[in-house]
This record gives structure tokens, C-alpha cells and sequence, in this order.
């Protein structure tokens, strides 16, 4: 089974399998979508090892909650809305604490922020913030963005959820979602361009 996309035809067995408590099906799931999961709460959480907890506790709410999970094609947004929901109360609780993330430890690690957006689900027209080799600054343009266009970007671009997931996740209209990420990567666009026009950020239209 290819983890980034799963056939609905067998989402659908392994969901009925799942529910049932196989342990060879939550294994395939758990397989399967480790590694958007992953991305996404490292992109939130900025941290690996946080990262790491949070995916465990994601998977383990799935397979806890599983059994009473009603199949209807929604089961990304589910799982994400999980994720996003564990990563965001964690970036929360370091912020009362007064704990921010170091972006040059994101920068030494290699991070890349590679952001193309598709015509999905009358989605805004095609943008594409090219890859960048200032990803310090490319980080620092991402966390002025509002919390909540920040985690579409990221559902969108390392979750590659559609919009219509986007917004079951975070329990917004689609036409919210649609908006948001429009004026979230104009915002972006803007803040990395700043005054200097870098060269390697390249948006087409």
C-alpha cells in the first residue's frame, strides 16, 4: 500500500477491519499515514521529539475511538482533525509557559518549505511558492501568519488534505478555508518578498 495515498477501496476494508480491532488493519493505518501525520505535527509543533509524542497520541485517540468511527469518506479529516487538535494545544501550552521554537534549529535541520497549491475543490487559482533556500526566513514569514491560516497552509501543503477536508477538520465553512488560504499565501508571498524582492522565491499565477 503506497502511505501517501490510500485506494478508497481499501480504506474502506481496512476501516471495516479496523473497527473490528484487527491489529494487522491499525497497523496498515497506522503505516500508511505515519508519515503526513508526522509532517504535519512537525510543522506545528516544530519540534521532532514533540513531533514523535504527539504522533503516538494521534494514533493511539484513533485506535481508541476507531470503533465507533462511521466510514463515510471522511476518515482523513478525522484523523487530522486529531492531530491538528493535539499539535495546537501543545503549541499552546509552550506558549504559556513562554517557550517559543528556535527557527535556526529548524533552518540546521533542513526543513523545506516547498508550497504549490492545485485547482482543488474550487480552490483559489494555482500559486506556487518555489523552493527556497532561505528556509529561516521562509519559517519566520510562516509563524506571523494567524493560527488558523497557518494550519490550513500546512493541512493543505503537508497534511495534503483537500480543501473540503481542510474544513471538516477545522470546523469551518469550505468557503472560510478557500479564503483563508488565499489571503494566507498573499500574506506570505508579501512577507518573504519584503522590501529586497528575494530572488528565490518565485510565485506564478
Amino acid at each position: 500500500m503506497e502511505e501517501d495515498h490510500v485506494d478508497p477501496h481499501a480504506l474502506d476494508q481496512l476501516l471495516a477491519r479496523a473497527r473490528r480491532h484487527d491489529p494487522d488493519a491499525l497497523e496498515a493505518l497506522v503505516e500508511a499515514y505515519s508519515p503526513r501525520v508526522y509532517g504535519l505535527l512537525y510543522r506545528m509543533a516544530r519540534s521532532r521529539s514533540a513531533a514523535e509524542d504527539l504522533m503516538q497520541e494521534t494514533f493511539l485517540r484513533m485506535v481508541r475511538g476507531i470503533g465507533a468511527y462511521e466510514h463515510s469518506g471522511r476518515f482523513e479529516a478525522w484523523l487530522f482533525r486529531i492531530a491538528a487538535n493535539l499539535a495546537r494545544d501543545y503549541v499552546r501550552r509552550r506558549r504559556r509557559r513562554g517557550v517559543s521554537a528556535s527557527l535556526e534549529q529548524r533552518a540546521a535541520d533542513g526543513e523545506d518549505y516547498s508550497v504549490d497549491v492545485e485547482d482543488h475543490d474550487q480552490a483559489p487559482p494555482p500559486v506556487r511558492l518555489a523552493e527556497t533556500e532561505d528556509v529561516e526566513h521562509l519559517n519566520a514569514c510562516l509563524a506571523k501568519l494567524p493560527e488558523l491560516d497557518r494550519e490550513i497552509i500546512l493541512l493543505r501543503h503537508f497534511a495534503d488534505l483537500s480543501f473540503r477536508e481542510i474544513a471538516e477538520a477545522l470546523n469551518v465553512p469550505l468557503g472560510t478555508a478557500l479564503a483563508r488560504a488565499h489571503r494566507a499565501l498573499a500574506r506570505l508571498r508579501s512577507e518573504y518578498l519584503g522590501d529586497d524582492k528575494r530572488p528565490r522565491m518565485r510565485v506564478t499565477k
